[in-house]
């Protein structure tokens, strides 16, 4: 898969996407990284910790939260993407499910389309996807945690994506899929998820995994989200033994050295 001019070898390797909120209100880190200064010096952080991609969010997707317009995400998100383009070698992401917001991102230089809502919010982006001949990541989500078979049913909800993207002409190589814990789960569920990750990689994509911070690690620990970051680590190392290739984290370092754990055990403890 090529993001951004650079191979990710996605059979052999994994990969960490490194949070850049530039929001007031997110769950974890709101107003940390808001002002230029403060996101640059985060992003240079991470790339020295190892990051692979940054993917920069306008619009908090905490439990609970008011969506924006998409006016104020974009004046929000697109000097971010500029500078960093602009100061860093890196691949861009941009955490957004709305057409105008993914459009202006993608002429600023975002070289992938995270969509928390599987193209299901509005395919107009599946076609600026395939307009721009950029990768998508679309996660499973819905509008309420109702299931008759929940395995079965997030499959289902995610081919659905899937067909979404081939009938607007993007191409399968393109395509990452995320199970979505703590979007539309219970408690139980994300466990449930996360025990059964092998099962999205049936559908033939790489798939990513979010769990960084989440409540389902809260809830498991009894710790604040500041806290989270071992939670997160161990996570991590389950998603790594399943197969994941992409991890969206915001501790970048200690989940990069999860990770290389687990590939040396895997490549040289056969």
């Amino acid at each position: 898969m090529i993001i951004g001019g650079r191979n990710f070898d996605t059979e052999h390797k994994m990969y960490i996407m490194g949070i850049l909120n530039v929001t007031p209100d997110s769950f974890s880190d709101g107003g940390k990284w808001n002002t230029m200064d403060a996101a640059l010096s985060h992003t240079e952080q991470m790339i020295e910790q190892g990051v692979d991609i940054i993917d920069i969010g306008g619009e908090s997707t905490r439990p609970g939260h008011l969506p924006i317009a998409e006016a104020e995400e974009i004046e929000r998100v697109i000097p971010y993407i500029e500078k960093i383009k602009a100061e860093f070698d890196i691949p861009v992401s941009i955490d957004t499910y709305k057409p105008a917001v993914c459009e202006e991102a993608l002429k600023a230089g975002a070289d992938l389309v995270n969509d928390i809502w599987g193209l299901k919010y509005d395919e107009k982006t599946a076609s600026l996807i395939a307009d721009y001949n950029v990768p998508c990541c679309l996660m499973h989500n819905r509008k309420e945690a109702v299931y008759e078979n929940f395995i079965e049913d997030v499959l289902e909800d995610l081919r659905q994506s899937l067909a979404i993207a081939q009938r607007a002409g993007i191409r399968k190589e393109q395509i990452i899929l995320d199970p979505g814990v703590g979007f539309a789960k219970t408690y139980e569920q994300n466990l449930i998820i996360l025990n059964h990750l092998e099962r999205v990689l049936e559908l033939g994509c790489p798939v990513l995994l979010g769990t960084s911070r989440k409540s389902v690690i809260g809830l498991t620990l009894d710790v604040p989200p500041e806290e989270r970051v071992v939670g997160t680590a161990a996570t991590t190392v389950i998603g790594a033994m399943k197969g994941c290739s992409f991890y969206r984290v915001h501790d970048c370092l200690e989940n990069r050295q999860a990770l290389e754990m687990v590939q040396a055990v895997l490549r040289e403890g056969r």
